[in-house]
């Protein structure tokens, strides 16, 4: 049921019958302040960072994607190589299935030989630290992919519309940050598209976890795809309700940056284009997440992925060179302004 429940969402997501959050990211309203005269070379602008110990051509992750064993195969074998070709780090979608059933989805260490030089961050859900997953499990998360880290992810607003949901969130701040010190590798905290607020980003901060991918409203809703594929219409009025719930992506990222001045944060929830990327980059992220806006690439081909990435990453150099940044150092504190004046 598990496997197809997976499958079941990312059919409705490649099918474009679900709607994307009633709310918007809060970038639309943001505007760099254009420079008409950068006085530097447009190929010489350098959008290179680190993550996890590794350069990466660009502050660009490619967020968690999952679905049934057969297509998450597919899926996970296309982003690592073109993720290894233009060096770029990736997420894998949640491992549970893997862990618990034994379907793999491709989540094995020929992710690592298709990808030998880019972070790689293994998945899956908190609720589940209440459903008999441990540090065990999470070492086999890590292991099975030779992971750089693992994501633990948050989606209470999905469990509790789900008619399979996990209702039981009790404890589980203890249960992630115990997770965290045992393990041999970072883990990062993420929502699934309705953000992670100021004060439970300095929470975890506090506890000594120290990226956090806010996952904001704007993008991909979960209680939405939800909806989509429940057939009893009570139920799905009850999720259809919450499309419009969530932290726009914007706000999540300034206030995680405010309470967690030396965290890593990463931007993801609705991160359309390199614009985006670089209006996270300017509010505080260190890098910008994509899943959905590329899961019909990853679905196709690695050469469409490259494609995607290729343009994603020279709209972002673009935006740097027509703001007068040379890096995205001098893009942090270049001139940005409210669409409405303020």
């Amino acid at each position: 049921m598990l496997t197809d429940r997976k499958d079941e969402h990312l059919s409705v997501v490649l099918g474009k019958l679900h709607k994307t959050s009633g709310k918007s990211t809060g970038f639309e309203a943001l505007d760099f302040v254009h420079c008409a005269l950068p006085e530097m070379r447009l190929d010489d602008v350098d959008v290179t960072t680190s993550f996890l110990g590794k350069r990466i051509s660009a502050p660009l992750l490619v967020s968690s994607m999952t679905g049934g064993p057969k297509r998450a195969a597919s899926i996970n074998e296309n982003l690592a190589r073109a993720c290894e070709v233009l060096k770029l780090p990736f997420a894998v979608g949640s491992q549970r299935v893997a862990i618990e059933e034994g379907g793999i989805g491709g989540l094995n260490l020929n992710l690592r030989t298709l990808a030998p030089s880019v972070p790689i961050l293994g998945n899956f859900g908190a609720a589940q630290l209440n459903r008999g997953f441990g540090i065990q499990e999470a070492l086999k998360a890590v292991e099975m992919i030779d992971a750089d880290a693992l994501y633990i992810h948050l989606n209470p607003l999905q469990e509790a519309v789900q008619p399979e949901g996990d209702g039981d969130w009790s404890g589980l701040f203890e249960k992630i940050v115990a997770v965290a010190e045992a393990l041999p590798v970072p883990v990062a905290i993420k929502e699934v598209g309705s953000g992670i607020s100021a004060s439970l980003a300095r929470r975890f901060g506090e506890a000594g976890i120290a990226i956090i991918d806010v996952a904001g409203a704007g993008g991909t809703n979960w209680a939405a795809v939800e909806a989509a594929r429940i057939e009893d219409p009570d139920r799905a009025r009850l999720a259809n309700a919450f499309a419009d719930w969530g932290i726009p992506t914007a706000q999540a990222v300034y206030g995680a940056r405010a309470a967690c001045p030396d965290a890593t944060i990463i931007a993801s929830g609705g991160i359309r284009n390199g614009i985006d990327i670089a209006k996270a980059i300017r509010c505080g992220a260190d890098l910008a997440g994509q899943a959905a806006a590329l899961l019909d690439a990853a679905n196709t081909s690695p050469d469409l992925l490259i494609r995607h990435f290729e343009t994603t990453i020279q709209e972002l150099r673009v935006t740097c060179f027509c703001t007068g940044s040379a890096d995205l150092l001098a893009l942090k504190t270049s001139e940005l302004q409210h669409r409405n004046g303020l």
